[in-house]
């Protein structure tokens, strides 16, 4: 199966997704951001880093790009959609996904190893999670603070539309502890950690076995192999 990884200018994280895929049995496929011929590919990440230097808002510009525009077409077909990071407020930039993302409650960076729960395993990208299964993934960003009108929770808590919701610490100030959403069709989802960080052992979170063991991104990519295999 072939994955889609958009390029856009300061995107950061796309050779990471790359081998994200190919670890997972994929092949994936390099796209840019000003083509709108995403090559047939079988569904599409959307990585993380400063797409356009971050400009006017995060993911805001990038939204607009000629990829990006496709990838709104075809989701809207049922191709299966992965926003990381930056990634996720492309999403939400695009209206692929509802609300929006804002500046750390803190106001200042952050990078630490995130413990989420997963909340939805029916999604293309969570199908081999367990429910509530708790899960360790790096996270780093400043503007990560998922926001929301109080009528749009409640139609995300009602639809089971959030997909992993934080662990310990709320680390951006999101409500309802929000890390990551997806669509009404379940076949885009957004988050703000980055399992393609946590893929290989000895370059993952550390975990109780063993020091950089984690590898529970790798089933992000996995499941959505998965889902296209049963599709």
């Amino acid at each position: 199966m072939k994955i889609g990884v958009i390029t856009y200018p300061g995107t950061l994280d796309d050779r990471d997704a790359q081998r994200a895929i190919r670890l997972a049995g994929g092949t994936p496929v390099p796209l840019w951001h000003a083509d709108s011929d995403i090559k047939k590919v079988d569904a599409v990440v959307l990585p993380g880093g400063f797409s356009y230097g971050d400009y006017l808002r995060c993911g805001a510009i990038a939204a607009q790009a000629p990829a990006t525009q496709e990838v709104v077409r075809l989701a809207a077909q049922g191709l299966p959609v992965l926003g990381i990071c930056n990634g996720f407020q492309i999403l939400v930039e695009s209206r692929l996904l509802p609300g929006g993302l804002i500046r750390n409650e803190h106001q200042h960076f952050i990078c630490r190893d995130q413990r989420i729960r997963v909340e939805n395993t029916s999604t293309a990208w969570t199908n081999l999670f367990e429910q509530d299964e708790e899960i360790t993934i790096p996270l780093k960003n400043a503007e990560g603070g998922y926001i929301a009108s109080a009528e749009t929770l409640k139609m995300l808590e009602a639809e089971n539309r959030v997909v992993f919701r934080y662990l310990d610490v709320n680390p951006n100030g999101s409500m309802n502890d929000i890390a990551g959403l997806t669509n009404e069709r379940g076949n885009v989802v957004g988050l703000m950690p980055h399992p393609e960080h946590a893929t290989e052992a000895g370059f993952g979170p550390d975990t109780d076995i063993a020091t950089r063991s984690g590898v529970d991104g790798l089933r992000f990519f996995q499941s959505v192999l998965k889902a296209l295999v049963n599709s």
